[in-house]
């Protein structure tokens, strides 16, 4: 027997696809008018989230992660920064596994009260992760930052 059921591939096929396509449609939108990433973070946590709640194994979120970048590579091909999301699922992943699943999805406010710092934990590495390989290491490098902002190139 597999580890992820035809059920748990769909819903792993299904979140990845929502945040890949999604984000690479409307976040340089959001990007350009609030000047920050807030559509992919709260976009991609938000499917994390659910992907784990759904599937509550280890490597979904990860395989989220990876098949999200895959796809926003796709259809955004100058967009490397995601990368950063990508080691942010993996992060996620483990962090909720190491918590428990069935203690983090016991009950609502335990949910939140787990979630949110898992969530913010990921998102920080993500943004440490972006900023210095994505904003600051092309500076390093003689080449110049773009000025649209980290996640979107014109």
């Amino acid at each position: 027997m597999s580890y992820f059921s035809t059920r748990d591939i769909a819903a792993i096929a299904l979140c990845a696809s929502l945040w890949g396509v999604i984000n690479s449609i409307f976040g340089p939108i959001i990007f350009r008018m609030f000047g920050l990433p807030i559509l992919c973070d709260l976009l991609g946590f938000t499917l994390l989230t659910m992907t784990v709640w759904w599937i509550r194994k280890l490597g979904s979120a990860t395989a989220v992660g990876l098949i999200a970048t895959v796809i926003s590579f796709m259809l955004n091909p100058s967009g490397t920064q995601f990368l950063g999301f990508t080691a942010a699922s993996s992060v996620f992943d483990v962090a909720a596994w190491l918590v428990g699943y069935d203690n983090t999805f016991k009950k609502t406010i335990f949910s939140v009260l787990t979630l949110i710092p898992i969530s913010t934990l990921s998102a920080g590495i993500a943004g440490y992760l972006i900023g210095i390989f994505f904003m600051v290491a092309p500076r390093w490098l003689g080449g110049e930052a773009s000025s649209a902002g980290p996640h979107y190139m014109p």
